[in-house]
């Protein structure tokens, strides 16, 4: 086993000794995730991350998909491993990607991102999986929070549309 150097670099720390062991980085191709924008009321439901990358940042509950499960299916169980909720998906509100270089330019993550209108059906909030905290977050308080780019336009939008994803 070799010994890792944290480095910061552009507030994400990098496990420069562990790149080959983790297939998230510098993939060879990019991966599929999937989010899930679960409002309640002037609430959406917010996870704080616990691992890299952007550990400690507040985004949507969500993962990558796993080879041979649908999308619907992967939202489902990435939402029910970090948040203990059970949800109905109910349709595809964004699709966009998100590529993270390291500090020579080259792609260390590059993800597709589809993210879900969902319903709580059922379930427990608690904390689970590769996330800290969850917390109901109310609409006006998100810009307090250090959020994953790009999310908090795809939130507004969730808030714009929701009577569309009935």
């Amino acid at each position: 086993m070799c010994a890792t150097a944290m480095v910061a670099a552009g507030g994400v720390a990098i496990d420069c000794g562990m790149a080959l062991l983790d297939d998230r980085r510098y993939p060879q191709r990019p991966l599929i995730g999937v989010g899930a924008l679960i409002l309640k009321r002037h609430r959406i439901l917010m996870a704080q991350r616990g691992k890299q990358p952007l550990m400690g940042w507040w985004s949507l509950p969500g993962g990558a998909l796993e080879t041979g499960e649908s999308l619907a299916d992967g939202v489902r169980r990435e939402v029910r491993e970090e948040t203990g909720l059970d949800i109905r998906p109910l349709g595809v509100l964004e699709i966009f990607e998100r590529i993270m270089r390291d500090a020579s330019g080259a792609p260390e993550y590059h993800y597709v991102l589809i993210d879900y209108m969902c319903r709580v059906m059922g379930g427990t909030l608690a904390p689970g999986d590769d996330v800290c905290a969850v917390e109901w977050v109310r609409r006006r308080d998100l810009p307090k929070l250090q959020i994953t780019e790009g999310t908090l336009a795809v939130i507004e939008k969730a808030f714009r549309k929701r009577r569309e994803y009935r």
